[in-house]
């Protein structure tokens, strides 16, 4: 049999569906916590990759926390414009939140090189002085975390984090900046290991977002 042959007809609108009937298949006897479930489901539909279903961590009622502040009209901060791209602005939007992303203002960079900081790490500066309880969705730059926890334990926070999604990728002080997270006592969902990206930050956000909205896509 060709693989023309072994193509599954599928309708477009049913392709998502049947995605998460495959992904529930294969996870076989595996219990997910109810709570989490479609975090780790639809995280596991970004990247195909079943790992998550073992590293991601979530804080006490972290899925909870983070649907409520979003009814509530929390926005969104992130680290990269893919991770603001990928997340779902017309249903953010109807509850009366929105995106931010400072990575490319022409100020963050200037201070970034002044000060010999990342340009993520000021971003997180810039989100914390709206003064206002955000979710930050770090998918790419570990120093964003790492940012995140030393303002948090100096007290440098005018408002504490809603929620951090902290889930970046790669090698240098990745796993180290997920895992300071890890200690805070602040809502969060970590991806703990080297895995992670701007798509699975995204991810991760919409999920919180269909279920605030009983899994409205428009």
């Amino acid at each position: 049999m060709s693989s023309l042959e072994k193509l599954e007809f599928v309708k477009p609108a049913d392709i998502e569906t049947r995605s998460f009937e495959i992904i529930t298949s294969e996870l076989g006897d595996r219990v997910l916590d109810p709570e989490n479930e479609l975090v780790i489901k639809r995280v596991i539909h970004t990247s195909a990759d079943f790992e998550y279903a073992d590293t991601l961590v979530f804080s006490e009622h972290a899925t909870t926390i983070g649907v409520e502040a979003l009814r509530n009209g929390c926005s969104v901060v992130t680290d990269t414009k893919m991770a603001a791209a990928g997340i779902n602005k017309r249903v953010l939007g109807k509850f009366g939140g929105m995106v931010h992303n400072f990575i490319s203002d022409p100020d963050v960079a200037a201070e970034a090189k002044e000060r010999g900081l990342t340009r993520s790490a000021v971003c997180m500066e810039r989100a914390a002085a709206l003064g206002e309880p955000l979710i930050y969705a770090v998918g790419n730059a570990p120093t964003a975390l790492v940012r995140l926890y030393e303002m948090l334990q100096a007290g440098e926070m005018p408002v504490k984090p809603a929620l951090i999604v902290g889930v970046p990728v790669g090698f240098v002080n990745v796993v180290e900046s997920k895992e300071l997270i890890c200690e805070l006592d602040v809502p969060h969902i970590v991806a703990r290991g080297r895995k992670g990206g701007s798509n699975v930050a995204a991810s991760i956000v919409n999920a919180l977002l269909y279920l605030a909205s009983n899994n409205e896509r428009e």
